[in-house]
């Protein structure tokens, strides 16, 4: 058969193919204009346009014109193999917000961070997050700022290849999921978190209560353990301060530090990689700026703080 003999095919949404019944009633008689304008949603001056397209060229007319052609809107594609390039080359292992901050902040190239997920999931650089693991959150959050604390430490290789394993404790609001402190210390250990509670009464006050899981540290766990008040050190430490401790039962109670370990695993990694950190006291030294960075981005605006005194040691 000759290519021209050939029927084209021409692909139709269903609104398309209801406005060629509306219109071939129109053109019948069995419709008038007005009917015809109500039917489509449209003016009868817009119907007018359609009747003479639709005489003009058929049923195949009334396809969308557009459809198969690119959006006037898009991005020319040298951008965007440009920017998936910077992507592949220096953000391979990044999220595509963080992404689009790093390559507006650091090669001047704004493009919205939207965007930037699409071309990333076209490229397999990012994964849809209808395809990833989701946390539970079991429970509602409390109403103000320091009412309660989720705290917890999270062993990893913040440095990467730079430098050995360490712990970074973690001491999250619970009603606004700021980062209140962070501490980069060797291991998980009451003298650690004595250091950090101290720099968090030192720039917040009191809270009413930390969140815990039941980690030693937090908790008698040995139910055969003789003499003393049953306390641990860190809870002593706390009854004398009259700030209350309480322990989850599971890591999915405590969910908004277990998510700040997430997205510290993900951001803080990579923030701690491009300023060339690769020590505790430099580490230490750079939390201060990312928390204030983290909570303009993260936090909730959420509650006041109930906890207004401060405290000197």
């Amino acid at each position: 058969m000759e290519a021209a003999d050939q029927m084209s095919v021409v692909l139709m949404s269903r609104r398309e193919l209801n406005r060629i019944d509306i219109l071939a009633r129109l053109e019948s008689g069995r419709l008038t204009p007005a009917a015809a304008s109500a039917l489509l949603q449209v003016s009868e001056r817009q119907v007018y346009r359609l009747q003479r397209r639709f005489r003009e060229d058929g049923p195949a007319g009334m396809a969308d014109r557009r459809r198969g052609r690119p959006s006037n809107n898009r991005l020319p594609d040298v951008l965007r193999e440009h920017a998936v390039s910077l992507v592949r080359q220096h953000y391979a292992d990044f999220g595509p917000t963080l992404a689009a901050e790093k390559l507006e902040e650091r090669h001047a190239l704004r493009i919205s961070r939207e965007t930037l997920r699409t071309w990333m999931i076209q490229v397999g650089l990012w994964l849809p997050r209808a395809e990833r693991k989701r946390f539970h959150q079991p429970r509602h959050r409390r109403k103000h700022l320091g009412e309660l604390i989720q705290i917890d430490g999270c062993e990893h290789r913040w440095f990467e290849d730079r430098g050995p394993p360490c712990t970074l404790l973690v001491f999250v609001d619970d009603a606004t999921s700021r980062l209140m402190a962070l501490g980069f210390v060797p291991s998980e250990s009451a003298f650690a978190y004595f250091e950090v509670l101290r720099r968090y009464l030192d720039t917040h006050g009191k809270p009413v209560a930390f969140y815990s899981d039941k980690h030693s540290i937090f908790r008698v766990n040995k139910e055969e353990a003789a003499g003393g008040d049953g306390m641990t050190q860190f809870g002593r430490a706390l009854a004398e301060l009259s700030i209350d401790i309480l322990c989850a039962n599971s890591s999915q109670a405590k969910g908004r530090v277990e998510r700040a370990h997430a997205t510290l695993q993900d951001r803080l990694v990579k923030e701690l990689r491009l300023a060339g950190i690769s020590d505790l006291e430099a580490a230490n030294a750079f939390v201060p700026g990312f928390i204030e960075s983290y909570n303009s981005k993260f936090a909730r605006r959420r509650g006041i703080g109930i906890c207004t005194g401060r405290w000197t040691g």
